[in-house]
């Protein structure tokens, strides 16, 4: 347990669940069963002058865990599992990380993947749209690499579960998700396919996308 946070009282989540990196941080907490209250911020939510105080980016999600503020989702993802939860993360320095490596990885697979999101979820585009299938199609040979991986080991942060599993397992149900051609992945298919047998993966990841 932090030092920083009273006994019982709660962790504060700021940030609307249908974003990616919000998600990312409400999962964790579901997984670790750490007590938190998330307050809707950001998009259509807009931002309070108070929130910027705390997070002058304009982005989320930033976390209050009693004293400490913090933002960054996978940087928050990492104290979650330092302060409140060490087995989310392997105490092998090496497996931790390569577990670290997948998870910074993830934001240029965001990269790859944003205009075919984008398109199919806010513009009402699908896979014939060329914007769209080019985004699909550099999603789709990054997710090939993603497959090799987990051809040699069941979870991105070693033999278990952990947190280096959460910032692909968002973007994975988006992936599976949206209108774009997919190859045959069968290690990435059964890694996702474990993902959603997780109760948290349902209730905080797998919602609609818009």
């Amino acid at each position: 347990m932090s030092a920083t946070r009273p006994p019982g009282d709660p962790i504060i989540l700021w940030g609307r669940l249908n974003s990616h990196n919000v998600k990312k941080v409400a999962w964790a907490l579901v997984e670790m069963e750490l007590h938190f209250v998330r307050h809707d911020i950001g998009g259509t939510f807009g931002y309070t002058p108070e929130y910027l105080a705390m997070n002058p980016n304009r982005l989320v999600p930033t976390i209050e865990d009693g004293s400490l503020v913090l933002w960054e989702s996978n940087a928050i993802l990492r104290y979650l599992a330092d302060a409140h939860a060490p087995s989310f993360r392997s105490q092998d320095v090496a497996i931790r990380a390569d577990g670290d490596k997948w998870m910074d990885w993830q934001f240029q697979f965001a990269d790859a993947q944003r205009d075919a999101f984008l398109g199919c979820v806010r513009q009402g585009k699908d896979r014939t749209d060329p914007a769209v299938a080019a985004s699909g199609q550099s999603a789709a040979a990054m997710m090939a690499l993603l497959d090799a991986e987990l051809a040699l080991r069941s979870w991105l942060s070693g033999d278990r579960f952990g947190i280096a599993d959460i910032p692909m397992g968002v973007y994975a149900h988006t992936y599976f998700s949206i209108d774009i051609a997919r190859p045959s992945l069968p290690h990435l298919s059964d890694w996702y396919a474990r993902l959603k047998e997780r109760p948290g993966y349902a209730e905080q990841v797998m919602i609609p996308l818009t």
